[in-house]
């Protein structure tokens, strides 16, 4: 249902991710910010965007992964009551369950900006860049890109009972059993084939169109220059239809899903958003993105297969017994409660995938293209992207007691006070100062590194042309460190916070009242502070929502931030 557009990647920054001990507290994650990975708990409903992912939970909340450019895959203001869900090409829709519609994401052609009044719905259908509504009348309404006429709907606007949104065009059910389309035409997408009765489901695509008849027979019209409306034989048995960019998917009544169309990105080169991954069972729900599929099985759990550029086929893990957190800005690692390590996101180098056996953990780091384990037993594990030899850990590999990871180099505090440092010397980053000892905690920024001393002072090297590693006087009373792309942040035993180093976007003011913290996080260009009462304080750039902790704000035990987003984890279970 999405047009030709090509991705742009987005340029991501590595910053220092933080760590607790398997035996702390446990919950459930919560990320805000741009290209946002998190948990997403058991599924009820799944919908494919251009290069996101949207799910809808048992509890009524949404979550989202993948591209996050237009804030697509941030959490909408109010996260709860949702009783349908769909995603565009850079927004999303949802239903309430008071039936009103919730819009969020690109606004460039008001798509998110719902019509008064907002009220009476029963269903809704994102398009590329507009939105279309079913009310409990059978009319329809329709906002957003109006330049092919796909937001023109039909006379008479009655009797409708659903509705498909394409890329610019879009479709209508009748209660008869009838197909109106309308809006961009050139491929004959709103051309319904004869005999245009006992439709009972349809789909809009790119340029193409899908129908599923009343016996389990689909058709197919519009564009098919990838052989997206060529349903492949037997065409029977379809219990329900999904029409992507170029390529299309059906559902078949034993659980099995088929595709066809186009098996390539907008590049041309392969994708495969039609290669359905084995076992092709136990599939109740579809849904076709631009350049990507999703399937939902009966046990909530989401399928995802094609393009990844975007991580939009990285389904998060379940959502539940985390104790702590780690985010490259890319990549996030999450501790669990019993030992094991959760990994999602960006896997191009093998940073999500975890060494057998996974267990025994007491603590996580994600670097840049890298990630670390510290095992109870004092060992640490590396993996991933192995450059400058950032994954080799120093022998012997025991009595280490914290590890931190930077770009392209990682970080070990010995049980002995000593700080181990190896990968990527460019910088200095691996030439501790002496005397290295009496460390009892390591930060590692993008290219410096922090050490915080017993006397509670702090030491920093590395990279300082934002004199990031100059520590502001009085250097005492230090009880935690935390180092960003370029600055740093040092928390006092009083409860305030001193920052210093890259101050660009205000990452180093902190807000007023400086007082009552108990934890520090530090993002490429932002700053966190976790209070006493559970709530999170964000500030410097805040471009894409990383310095706004959703409401409620309130219960978080751990903070950790990465590159342009955030993360808390709160005891609540129910969020």
């Amino acid at each position: 249902m999405f047009a030709n557009l090509r991705y742009l990647g987005v340029a991501l920054i590595l910053c220092l991710s933080i760590s607790a001990a398997a035996d702390a507290q446990s919950g459930v994650i919560i990320g805000w910010g741009t290209y946002v990975v998190a948990p997403v708990g058991t599924l009820v409903n799944i919908s494919a965007g251009e290069y996101h992912s949207l799910g809808r939970r048992s509890d009524g909340a949404t979550v989202a992964w993948g591209f996050n450019s237009k804030g697509q895959s941030y959490p909408p203001a109010s996260n709860t009551r949702f009783t349908a869900i769909s995603a565009g090409g850079f927004h999303n829709l949802g239903i309430k369950s008071d039936g009103s519609v919730a819009a969020w994401g690109d606004n460039y052609y008001g798509q998110c900006n719902v019509p008064f009044p907002n009220s009476g719905f029963i269903a809704v259908s994102a398009g590329f860049s507009h939105s279309l509504a079913l009310k409990f009348d059978g009319s329809i309404v329709a906002w957003g890109r109006n330049d092919y006429g796909q937001c023109d709907v039909p006379f008479p606007n009655t009797d409708f009972i659903a509705i498909a949104a394409g890329s610019y065009h879009s479709l209508g059910l009748k209660s008869d059993g009838s197909v109106v389309a309308w809006g961009r035409n050139e491929s004959g997408q709103c051309d319904v084939p004869l005999p245009n009765t006992g439709f009972v489901a349809i789909s809009a695509g790119g340029y193409h169109s899908l129908g599923l008849k009343a016996g389990g027979v689909v058709v197919a019209w519009g564009g098919n220059y990838d052989g997206q409306c060529n349903v492949p034989s037997p065409n029977s048995g379809f219990t329900a239809i999904e029409a992507g960019e170029s390529h299309s998917l059906g559902l078949k009544s034993d659980g099995s899903i088929v595709a066809w169309g186009s098996n390539l990105d907008h590049s041309r080169r392969y994708a495969g958003q039609c290669d359905v991954p084995l076992p092709n069972t136990g599939f109740v729900a579809i849904s076709a993105g631009g350049i990507h599929s999703l399937g939902l099985k009966s046990d909530g759990s989401v399928v995802a297969w094609g393009s990844n550029g975007a991580n939009q086929c990285n389904v998060p893990p379940p959502n539940d017994e985390f104790a702590a957190v780690s985010f490259s800005g890319s990549h996030a690692l999450g501790l669990k409660s019993d030992g094991s390590i959760a990994a999602w996101g960006d896997n191009y180098y093998g940073q999500c995938s975890v060494p057998s056996p996974n267990a025994g953990f007491a603590a996580v780091a994600a670097g840049d293209c890298h990630s670390l384990g510290l095992k109870s037993d004092g060992s640490i594990v590396a993996w991933g992207l192995n450059d400058y030899g950032q994954c080799n850990v120093p022998s012997p590999n025991s009595g280490f007691v914290a590890i931190a990871a930077g770009l392209r180099y990682s970080l070990g505090l010995k049980s002995n006070g000593s700080v181990v440092v190896w990968g990527t010397n460019y910088y200095g980053q691996c030439n501790v100062p002496s005397p290295n000892s009496g460390f009892v905690a390591i930060a590692a920024g993008e290219d410096h590194c922090l050490g915080l001393k017993s006397d509670g002072s702090i030491v920093g090297w590395g990279r300082n042309e934002s004199g990031q590693c100059n520590v502001p006087s009085p250097n005492s009373g230090f009880v935690a460190i935390a180092a960003g792309e370029a600055h740093s942040l040092g928390l006092k035993s009083d409860g305030s916070i001193v920052g210093w180093g890259w101050n660009e976007s205000g990452q180093c003011n902190v807000p007023s009242p400086n007082s009552g913290f108990v934890a520090i996080a530090a993002g490429a260009t932002h700053s966190l502070g976790l209070k006493s009462d559970g709530s999170i304080v964000g500030w410097g750039w805040n471009g894409y929502g990383q310095c706004n902790a959703p409401s409620p704000n309130t219960g978080f035990i751990e903070i950790a931030s990465g590159g342009l987003a955030s993360f808390g984890i709160k005891l609540d279970t129910s969020v």
